[in-house]
């Protein structure tokens, strides 16, 4: 007779193990100390063999039966059960293993000698910070478009707009890999546009005053009623002065200075165009350097980096890139100045002050040449005429912060 939840639950344990019968080879064994397991006997290729199928009650009549019965459909398949189920344990056990976050840093090792290092830095700091504490932790097959829709929507949710989408393109990339190792057959990031998931919005030009606020910012900065640490300060002349932009000047190392040569050599690794760039050191920017110097407490024989603005709490690394940023907001001028701003405000005010073409200014902010006669003009063309006008930008900064009227002062020049 089949079993019923009724007959199950009356049954005591006994001295010895009692099998129930459902029929059709499944039963339950019930063991002297009161355990319920469910067994499924067949024969696989004239050999008899029993089959595990869960424990009651956790695995109930009905859900046992069901369990049979898709054992025996493998058998007319010419499966044998007990070995599909190990298949399935042993995938099951790899999939787990297979989670976003391994496949992610599988993925990211694998590009890491074809991309500079800056980028491979990027990815894996946004990855760490944004995706893996999001979802890193499930198994990637698992993975839908509602688990990144989430992820990239909290980063959206602090204005990090641009951000945001570059996560959903590295998403993407992470899941063509998978695809490609087998390790999935999904690409749940190529489901949804980023205007159906994610609010549109202009992007703006970095946020910059004009030559008006010069002599203003300059007192301020001056004066220090904001109360910046000194490395700060420095940091803001050194970039009005050079205006290159803000990783460049905070990941700067002091064997990029030649001091013979009154010139800052930025290697090819950490700048945009992936050129060494030439920045003109005009004798206010050296000295500034100089003081610098006196404050270099790097230690003999250390194994990192020797940065020009290192970090106030951890040496070995660079000064924040947020630093300027806050530190223009405590001068006032938060949502107006940035760091990238300098750069807006040397190559307006440097043409429309001091009367120098913009293939010069141009040049000195390291952008790529416009057209391939250009680019095959010798850059070393300009130089000349950059390290005089650095000089002279320089000299500007000075008479600005001074009060000098500079409609006289170019009249005499």
């Amino acid at each position: 007779m089949p079993l019923t939840d009724k007959k199950i639950q009356a049954i005591k344990p006994a001295a010895k193990e009692q099998k129930l019968s459902d029929g059709q080879g499944l039963y339950l064994l019930v063991s002297p100390a009161g355990g319920k397991h469910w067994k499924l006997k067949y024969y696989y290729q004239g050999t008899e063999k029993k089959l595990s199928l869960g424990a009651y009650p956790v695995v109930a009549l009905a859900k046992a039966r069901e369990k049979a019965l898709e054992a025996r459909r493998l058998l007319d398949g010419g499966i044998d059960p007990s070995s599909y189920k190990k298949e399935e344990k042993a995938k099951a056990l790899i999939d787990a293993q297979n989670t976003f976050e391994a496949v992610a840093r599988a993925w990211h090792q694998k590009n890491l000698n074809g991309w500079e290092a800056n980028t491979a830095g990027y990815i894996l700091r946004r990855l760490t910070a944004d995706i893996f504490p999001a979802f890193g932790h499930v198994p990637i097959k698992q993975v839908t478009a509602q688990h990144i829709i989430a992820a990239i929507r909290q980063v959206e949710g602090r204005q990090a707009h641009e951000v945001a989408r570059r996560l959903k393109m590295i998403c993407g990339q992470v899941f063509r890999f998978a695809i490609v190792e087998g390790l999935t057959d999904n690409n749940p990031a190529i489901t949804f546009h980023n205007k159906d998931a994610l609010k549109p919005y202009k992007k703006s030009h970095f946020a910059a005053f004009d030559s008006r606020e010069l002599p203003n910012f300059l007192r301020k900065l001056e004066r220090n009623d904001a109360r910046l640490y000194l490395h700060t300060r420095l940091a803001m002349k050194l970039m009005l002065l050079t205006f290159v932009r803000t990783s460049e000047l905070i990941e700067a190392t002091w064997d990029e200075i030649r001091w013979d040569e009154k010139v800052w050599i930025i290697p090819a690794a950490r700048m945009k165009m992936r050129r060494d760039h030439m920045v003109p050191l005009a004798p206010q920017a050296l000295e500034i350097l100089q003081e610098l110097y006196r404050y270099r407490h790097r230690p003999e024989g250390a194994n990192w980096p020797d940065y020009i603005f290192p970090n106030q709490t951890t040496p070995r690394k660079h000064m924040s890139n947020n630093t300027i940023l806050f530190g223009l907001g405590r001068l006032g001028y938060r949502g107006v100045m940035t760091g990238h701003g300098f750069r807006s405000l040397a190559m307006s005010t440097i043409k429309e002050k001091l009367g120098y073409r913009h293939e010069v200014v141009d040049r000195q902010l390291a952008h790529a040449p416009a057209n391939k006669v250009d680019a095959a003009y010798d850059r070393a063309a300009f130089m000349a005429e950059r390290v005089e006008m650095m000089g002279r930008w320089a000299d500007y900064l000075d008479h600005v912060a001074k009060g000098v009227n500079m409609a006289k002062l170019n009249q005499a020049a």
